[in-house]
């Protein structure tokens, strides 16, 4: 399985709870299974986060962290078309394309081998909500892509702070 990672668990991350300068094994744990392709950034994701500033734009734009964990690979436009169409709706005006902000894309990348692929975000399901107020895991669902949250990753791939010296 590959994990592609929304932009909001790297910002969060480092924000509320493995902040790069206290943790620095979590970020390392990422890199590991970067270059070991089991977590992934699609393009389109990096670049939302790094059109920012601070220690994680800068941590992220380290050509090493960069090569690690980018994405190989361009995503099919008409998967990006059919995340908008069939999991937000068909209609959404200009204004509700741009509160999509970069999720059809990163939703699209697991779309394109869901087989293969699950999309991890802090967002949690709020199936209520309609249109472009769609949260990530309530659109994977409805896209039948498997999706999880950043500690159910961490779970799964069995972070701790002495990750290395289990592997």
């Amino acid at each position: 399985m590959i994990y592609l990672l929304d932009a909001n668990v790297l910002i969060d991350a480092d924000r509320d709870y493995y902040p790069l300068e206290r943790v620095p094994e979590f970020w390392e744990w990422l890199l590991y299974h970067g270059t070991s392709n089991a977590i992934k950034l699609p393009i389109e994701i990096w670049e939302e986060i790094t059109q920012g500033n601070g220690d994680l734009v800068d941590w992220l734009k380290q050509e090493s962290v960069k090569d690690a964990l980018l994405l190989d690979g361009e995503i099919d436009p008409d998967h990006v078309d059919h995340v908008v169409t069939n999991g937000y709706a068909p209609d959404l005006t200009d204004d509700e394309l741009e509160k999509l902000g970069r999720d059809p894309f990163l939703i699209a990348h697991a779309y394109a081998d869901r087989d293969s692929r699950c999309v991890v975000t802090t967002e949690v399901s709020k199936p209520t909500a309609q249109r472009a107020n769609k949260h990530v895991p309530d659109v994977c669902g409805s896209l039948i892509i498997p999706s999880c949250h950043t500690f159910e990753l961490t779970r799964r791939l069995n972070f701790s702070t002495s990750w290395r010296s289990r592997s």
